[in-house]
């Protein structure tokens, strides 16, 4: 890549004058398995570290961020950075295995509709920056799934199943196809037998089958954690179904992708504006500020499916996009995470909000 042009891809990012942030290349494998489940254990460089638990290749530079600003004892911070990730390509795909990265993370309170419309129009500059012309900024938007289904009264461990398979097409379209038909997803032999004992008695079997098999456990999970986790799994999965009218009006919010303001409308129509006020009012400001920061309308989409298989985000997402590489590889992408940081040991609360650029797709001559 031309000097010139990484120079003007990093320009954005350098202009909000954030302190450097070089977050640890080694990363605790469990963390990553905890937020985005065993799926994500294949794209990820494991590696040893002797007397330590297993650890993974940092697959980017959010988790080290936070953990960074909760070592700082700040209560607002923002830092930016730059570097190598990563993250092992699928079969046959032309993604490269280690890929520079720059980015930032700020963790603020304010108007978080304001905050995300600035970080998307980040992505969008420094995306831009590199000379592509055909980009599209796609939207997501986890919370306004949630608004949705809480204003559906779906049963509320049902409603939180949902919520936490929104991130996983596969796994949400399974959860949908079973809730419609009033069918529990089944089970092993082993875990039914694990859910007929006390916990501690499970984590004992588990232990012993562990041992005859002569299996090591592995994520850092001891067997307690995982029977408990069967546990909570098997009380969701026994939870009320959904109705065949809910069911219909979830398919038909997540068939919903269109500019900004038809998708809205769409959601309005569907669900009734007085149920999703909240979250539909932001939007009103979000777009506002986007037009602000003059990220041209015509370019922009919101998918109401659009999620992240990073397990971390809980709000708005994007994605800025080039047809020339494909829907599988943006070049710049982001969101909020609020909860993360408390999820990671934080005391103090703040809005947390950030996005990154690939320079090598940015690049209008790259095809990695």
């Amino acid at each position: 890549m031309p000097a010139a042009v990484l120079a003007a891809v990093r320009a954005p990012f350098a202009a909000l004058g954030a302190p450097p942030l070089n977050a640890p290349v080694v990363q605790p494998l469990s963390l990553y398995l905890d937020l985005a489940g065993e799926a994500l254990r294949e794209r990820l460089f494991l590696v040893q570290v002797p007397g330590a638990e297993e650890a993974c290749l940092r697959p980017d530079f959010t988790l080290g961020a936070v953990q960074a600003h909760i070592a700082s004892g700040a209560a607002a911070g923002r830092y930016v950075y730059e570097g190598p990730a990563f993250r092992i390509a699928p079969p046959r795909a032309t993604r490269a295995e280690q890929f520079l990265q720059i980015g930032v993370e700020v963790f603020e309170d304010g108007d978080p509709a304001r905050a995300d419309a600035a970080m998307a129009a980040l992505a969008w500059r420094a995306a831009a920056a590199g000379g592509r012309d055909d980009l599209t900024l796609l939207f997501g938007d986890i919370a306004l799934f949630a608004a949705f289904i809480d204003a559906l009264d779906v049963a509320p461990p049902l409603a939180m199943r949902l919520k936490r398979a929104f991130s996983s097409p596969d796994r949400l379209n399974r959860e949908l196809t079973l809730a419609s038909r009033g069918e529990a997803a089944p089970r092993a032999r082993l875990t039914d037998l694990l859910l007929g004992l006390p916990e501690a008695d499970a984590a004992g079997v588990l232990e012993e089958i562990w041992s005859l098999a002569g299996i090591e456990p592995v994520g850092g999970r001891s067997a307690a954690e995982i029977v408990h986790r069967i546990t909570l799994r098997a009380a969701l999965d026994d939870s009320p179904r959904l109705t065949a009218g809910q069911g219909d009006m979830i398919a038909r919010f997540l068939a919903i992708s269109e500019t900004p303001p038809a998708a809205l409308a769409a959601v309005t129509e569907l669900a009734g504006g007085a149920k999703l006020a909240a979250a539909l009012e932001a939007w009103d400001r979000r777009l506002a500020a986007l037009d602000q920061e003059g990220v041209p309308a015509g370019r922009m989409r919101l998918a109401t499916a659009f999620g992240r298989a990073f397990g971390y985000y809980d709000g708005v997402l994007f994605e800025v996009r080039s047809p020339a590489l494909g829907e599988d590889q943006p070049v710049a992408a982001g969101g909020r995470y609020d909860s993360l940081p408390a999820r990671l040991g934080a005391s103090l609360a703040t809005g947390a909000v950030g996005c990154m650029v690939r320079p090598g797709r940015a690049w209008r001559e790259g095809r990695p």
